[in-house]
């Protein structure tokens, strides 16, 4: 049991630290090829940050692990909105003043609700997984569109500038490309290996683990990019941080699954934690844009989601021990 602990103490600590690396390479690579800076925050950095989440779903599935896998998808993108979020509001309330980001939340609404349709059979199959990935594609073409059409005078351009980083040859950032990339696939298998050895000790479901320890944890870089982001005065990113990690997880991080490890899902993922992410993803859309000026996440609204995230985790965790007894 200790040495599950500690392989998901220092799987997490390794984690953060490799998806950290792993962006700071992949962007600055980027910028040396001379690609736009909101490209490289809607593609590279979006990606990077849902690394954590992708590795670990990958090893999930390719050990046998499906319920960490969708457990770490769903689980989240609801840690992103009520955990991070709330979390960012209660310290600096975030003001939303990119249009780009305004259209890329019915995108992401509408990607949560074909995800929920595709899973409403209670079965993630290898179509699924197809379908999930080819809306990942379309979902990034997409918003490099818009953001062809909206950098030249969107703010979020400028933040997204502001953090990539300069001064990296295209050899350092090869470099901790690979470094990032190495400790991520390391961390991610540590994680994995103790979050199903605490699951099996407990006698509680791997998708439990998935939705509260492995997400919340892969969820840390996230966390810790909004914060900074809101300290800095930089809503925008703040907020496209989180809603850019959240299309990520739904199209990449629970597609993956579906190709690896195929079959039967349980039926609490769509009726309790799909309607739950569903709920936080249309109260931030109401949160965020407004109908005729820029939306507003204020305190009393973070310490709500913030409630809510609290609350779910102890409902999960309540129906886990009750199942259990």
């Amino acid at each position: 049991m200790l040495l599950a602990v500690a392989s998901i103490v220092f799987g997490l600590g390794l984690l953060v630290w490799g998806a950290d690396r792993f962006v700071l390479g992949s962007a600055a690579l980027a910028r040396s090829l001379g690609v736009p800076p909101l490209l490289i925050g809607l593609t590279v950095v979006g990606f990077g940050t849902s690394a954590p989440e992708i590795l670990v779903s990958t090893m999930a599935a390719l050990q046998g692990s499906p319920g960490i896998a969708i457990g770490n998808a769903i689980g989240s993108n609801i840690a992103n909105i009520a955990l991070i979020l709330g979390m960012t509001a209660l310290i600096a309330p975030l003001t939303v003043q990119s249009d780009m980001l305004r259209r890329e939340y019915p995108l992401l609404l509408a990607v949560s609700a074909g995800a929920f349709v595709l899973l409403s059979d209670d079965t993630l199959g290898r179509l699924d997984g197809i379908l999930l990935l080819a809306g990942m594609v379309a979902t990034m073409l997409l918003l490099v569109r818009i953001g062809l059409h909206r950098r030249d005078n969107d703010p979020l351009a400028a933040e997204m500038e502001a953090e990539i980083p300069t001064g990296l040859t295209a050899s350092a950032s090869i470099a901790w490309v690979t470094v990032g990339l190495v400790v991520l696939i390391i961390s991610s298998r540590m994680l994995v290996w103790g979050a199903v050895e605490i699951a099996t000790a407990f006698g509680v479901s791997e998708l439990v683990i998935g939705l509260t320890i492995v997400a919340i944890g892969t969820s840390l870089p996230e966390l810790a990019a909004s914060i900074m982001s809101a300290l800095k005065n930089e809503h925008d990113l703040a907020i496209g941080n989180v809603v850019g990690s959240n299309i990520w997880n739904l199209t990449a991080v629970l597609g993956i699954p579906g190709l690896l490890a195929p079959g039967a899902i349980p039926p609490e993922v769509v009726n309790r934690d799909m309607l739950v992410m569903l709920a936080l993803t249309l109260a931030l859309f109401v949160m965020g844009r407004t109908m005729h000026s820029h939306g507003t996440i204020n305190r009393l609204e973070g310490g709500l989601l913030l409630s809510c995230f609290i609350a779910y985790q102890g409902w999960i965790l309540w129906q886990s021990h009750a199942v259990a007894a």
